[in-house]
């Protein structure tokens, strides 16, 4: 939770900020009265802020319907009896106030009006803040603008969310950035959603606010250039899109349960004898753990900086599973990042490491695949831009998010080594290989692929 510049002592803007899913929300406050702007799954950091400030919620805004985390929007309005807010394009089903073009919130001293920006997403609304002499003084952009780069346009093309033509929603955004945004006055702050990292878009900035001015500058899609040259430039190398990415918007428009209700609700299993034989299991324990012993069968999913984006990108959203972690704290975090995704009601059980492990995972000779890589059928598990790069001469690229659905297409005539670019995916991949594939020899190169990456083989 950082605090942000203000020109005026009667309002302040304070930043929350997950690294995990590189998501940024926002408190606004003007005297005793707080208005939120796209609150993460979680409410009670909101709840202290306010606290701390002897100030009251009074409106809670949404920029768009987000894909890749879970609000807490209609959790905290019914808890605090705030007013919620978004477009009447979001086609939102819980009650709300619609939020655009022209409309404007009162928050004590100062003002908060809806700036239609659709392009991320047909949706998308910026909302300007105004002091009392009705100068623009910052604008929180959602996914509509980031610092370095704009909201990916191709998100909303599945036919349950309105089967929007990524060019289209491209075009949109080419509007929006330079009749909306671009007009502001220079020196206007700019809070955008998401910082680097988010499957939102192809950030890379580490910065996590600027002015309008700074991006005028330095944001390659805010240069002049055609609206033809925009839509290319932008949709080229766009990222993945994780598979909890749908249903999670669809859970947006209808308001998420609240959060500590759902993670108290989940099963937490006494011993591994109560798991199904035919159930996904998912272990969130360190790749050598992992390699020693594990249940048969489980995916390897890490807890780390990107579990919840992992676990939605490799288990779709209609999948239960069983989660193992090595301690009860652990366990309970892992829960927690679930639910930030919303898959808390996907977990069948929560347990900790069961005494008896009985798979293992063989060990490699790092030695041997330096010296004859051709002995073994490697599997490039990174994404389709970071495999241009090749490490190895030959290889079968598969990318993590659908390695599942494909693992039987590698061959199983020779022993097979798994890569990604550092460490932690292949981990997930050679569970994977090994869950599907049984019989197989199944190595994990794990965090030695960095050697590789220095002096690549030839």
């Amino acid at each position: 939770m950082s605090p942000l510049p203000s020109s005026s002592t009667s309002v302040q803007i304070q930043q929350f900020y997950d690294k995990g899913l590189a998501h940024a929300s926002y408190a606004v406050r003007c005297g005793r009265q707080v208005a939120l702007i796209d609150p993460a799954r979680d409410p009670q950091p909101y709840y202290d802020f306010a606290d701390e400030h002897d100030a009251r919620i009074v409106a809670v805004i949404e920029t768009h319907t987000h894909a890749d985390f879970v609000s807490s929007h209609l959790e905290i309005a019914e808890e605090t009896d705030a007013i919620l807010y978004c477009s009447k394009f979001s086609k939102a089903i819980y009650r709300h106030e619609p939020f655009d073009d022209g409309d404007r919130i009162s928050l004590g001293s100062v003002e908060l009006h809806a700036l239609n920006t659709p392009g991320h997403s047909p949706d998308s609304i910026s909302v300007l803040l105004m002091d009392d002499g009705a100068q623009t003084r910052a604008v929180f952009t959602g996914d509509t603008l980031f610092v370095g780069d704009v909201g990916r346009p191709d998100l909303r093309e599945d036919a349950t969310l309105g089967s929007y033509q990524r060019e289209e929603l491209a075009a949109q955004l080419y509007r929006s950035t330079r009749q909306r945004l671009m007009s502001l006055p220079p020196a206007t702050r700019v809070y955008p959603a998401h910082g680097p990292g988010s499957l939102c878009g192809k950030v890379t900035s580490p910065d996590l606010d600027s002015t309008i001015g700074r991006e005028l500058k330095t944001n390659y899609a805010l240069q002049p250039m055609s609206e033809e040259e925009f839509v290319r430039v932008v949709l080229e190398d766009q990222p993945f899109v994780p598979k909890y990415f749908p249903f999670d918007v669809e859970l947006n428009k209808l308001g998420a349960h609240p959060f500590e209700d759902n993670v108290r609700a989940v099963p937490r299993l006494q011993s591994d004898a109560l798991l199904a034989n035919d159930a996904l299991v998912v272990d969130t324990r360190s790749a050598a753990a992992f390699r020693a012993g594990h249940v048969a069968g489980a995916i390897n999913l890490m807890d780390g900086a990107k579990f919840e984006t992992w676990l939605g990108s490799v288990v779709g959203p209609r999948e239960t599973f069983y989660l193992i972690a090595d301690s009860q704290i652990a366990l309970d975090t892992v829960i927690r990042k679930t639910a930030k995704i919303g898959y808390e009601t996907n977990i069948r059980g929560a347990l900790l490491t069961p005494v008896e492990l009985p798979a293992t995972s063989p060990e490699l000779d790092l030695e041997h695949v330096r010296q004859r890589p051709d002995d073994f059928t490697i599997v490039d598990i990174r994404n389709y831009a970071e495999s241009k790069q090749p490490i190895f001469p030959v290889a079968l690229h598969i990318p993590l998010p659908e390695l599942r659905e494909r693992a039987r297409e590698v061959p199983v005539t020779k022993p097979i080594l798994v890569h990604c670019a550092g460490g932690y995916r292949s981990a997930a991949g050679a569970s994977i290989l090994q869950a599907a594939l049984p019989g197989a020899t199944i190595y994990d190169l794990g965090e030695a692929i960095t050697e590789f990456q220095k002096q690549p083989v030839h």
